[in-house]
């Protein structure tokens, strides 16, 4: 198999909880356990830093990627989803895995893990543990794919775990409220290894205190040890901070939910120092600056355009929206429009309460088989007062948004990881 016919395998061949949702979750950790035995632990070769949370995760694994690889580290990065290319999950020092070593990974354990029957997320934990193992990384950090104690990450034994915050998603797999979510997220917990929350309230610090006394393990709340002064928005669509201890640091990344982020970053750095990891002051303000060209991350309010002003962001839920739905209406322009869509496991209807009645909207769906119908997300938004036009795909309602543009319009592209894929995939194929 060449290497879109093994991307193709690992989609047909196990489930994948990109295309149907719950019924890819595989609970326990048996399949997990089995392929790490078989591949002989690799993630016992490197240092590891785990990051669970509902919203921010991708992006505060992403900056402490960028920031370990200004400070001279050999740094892997595993992530989901992927938006354009399978191989964005498994990086090292922010190139993808080589087309290569995938084709290899199956033809060589195909025989072994056939008979398991692992998820699609299990089968490709093993995959990225095994590739940093094969390329000798000194740190990998890990993104928690769902939850935490159940999670197939949670092999690992990680100098620093950090949970950046709690919302309601994945209510089905995770439980119905903050304390039940904080509960499962907190199963990443360790003996006696640093735990870092980003965000929490009463009901799920209580959670994690508890777990970490369970576990004798320091915790540190960064919100009860601000390092973010102010944040503002710059003119190249990032953030600019002013820090307790980095003076003034520009964030490569925009969006206002950012500085809640850099908050949670600037307070993992002494844990991670303490843990003898050799990180400067300039290594972290490098590395915040070249977050995207140093990893490759896409999706967090990342600008497509000028004239008209474009811009698409992954946030997909209620704890995204809340500081999406705010940014967007105090956007510039003569019209805003927006091509907006979701899947089926979220509270549509909570998102779509935030969302600016001011707008003209595309209502569309992404390839997923998870996504709900445009007609569906067209009726749910009349019944709200938003009022637009329905697009069979992302790529005909981006267009019909652009075609219905002036230069000093302000497009808006979201409402699900999945949507934005199919925008930045359109994108790549229509450069190539």
């Amino acid at each position: 198999m060449d290497y879109e016919q093994t991307v193709e395998y690992l989609y047909n061949s196990t489930p994948v909880f990109e295309k149907i949702g719950v019924g890819a979750y595989k609970e326990g950790l048996y399949n997990t356990h089995a392929l790490d035995e078989h591949l002989c632990h690799p993630h016992r070769h490197y240092t590891t830093i785990h990051v669970a949370g509902t919203n921010g995760k991708g992006s505060v694994s992403h900056t402490m990627a960028a920031i370990l690889q200004a400070a001279g580290y050999r740094v892997g990065l595993y992530t989901s989803p992927h938006l354009v290319d399978f191989r964005e999950r498994i990086r090292v020092n922010g190139k993808m895995a080589s087309k290569a070593f995938v084709i290899d990974f199956v033809k060589q354990h195909r025989s072994f893990f056939e008979p398991l029957h692992p998820s699609f997320f299990e089968l490709t934990t093993a995959m990225a543990f095994q590739y940093f193992a094969e390329q000798e990384v000194d740190v990998a950090v890990v993104e928690v794919g769902l939850g935490g104690r159940l999670d197939c990450t949670n092999i690992i034994s990680p100098i620093l775990s950090i949970i950046t915050n709690i919302s309601l998603d994945h209510t089905q797999l995770l439980g119905s409220t903050l304390a039940q979510i904080a509960t499962e997220k907190a199963g990443i917990i360790k003996h006696g290894t640093n735990i870092l929350i980003g965000e929490h309230n009463e009901e799920t610090r209580q959670v994690f205190e508890e777990r970490a006394k369970e576990m004798s393990s320091p915790i540190i709340f960064a919100e009860d040890q601000p390092e973010v002064i102010s944040a503002t928005p710059n003119a190249k669509g990032g953030m600019d901070y002013i820090t307790r201890h980095y003076g003034m640091i520009h964030g490569e990344l925009g969006g206002n939910y950012q500085a809640k982020n850099t908050n949670t970053i600037l307070n993992a750095i002494p844990l991670l120092r303490q843990s003898g990891m050799k990180i400067s002051d300039n290594d972290v303000i490098t590395g915040m600056a070249n977050v995207n060209e140093s990893t490759g991350l896409m999706g967090r309010w990342q600008k497509i355009g000028d004239s008209p002003k474009v811009i698409c962001d992954t946030g997909h839920n209620v704890g995204g929206w809340q500081y999406l739905a705010p940014q967007i209406t105090s956007q510039p322009c003569r019209q805003l429009r927006i091509v907006f869509g979701m899947v089926d496991d979220k509270d549509i209807d909570t998102v779509m309460d935030m969302l600016p009645k001011n707008a003209e909207y595309y209502f569309t769906r992404a390839s997923s088989k998870r996504a709900i119908p445009e007609e569906k997300v067209s009726a749910t938004g009349e019944a709200k007062g938003l009022h637009g036009k329905t697009y069979p795909t992302v790529k005909e309602a981006y267009e019909a948004a652009i075609d219905a543009s002036s230069p000093d319009d302000f497009i808006f592209v979201g409402g699900s990881s999945y949507l934005v894929a199919d925008l930045l995939a359109n994108i790549k194929e229509q450069s190539t």
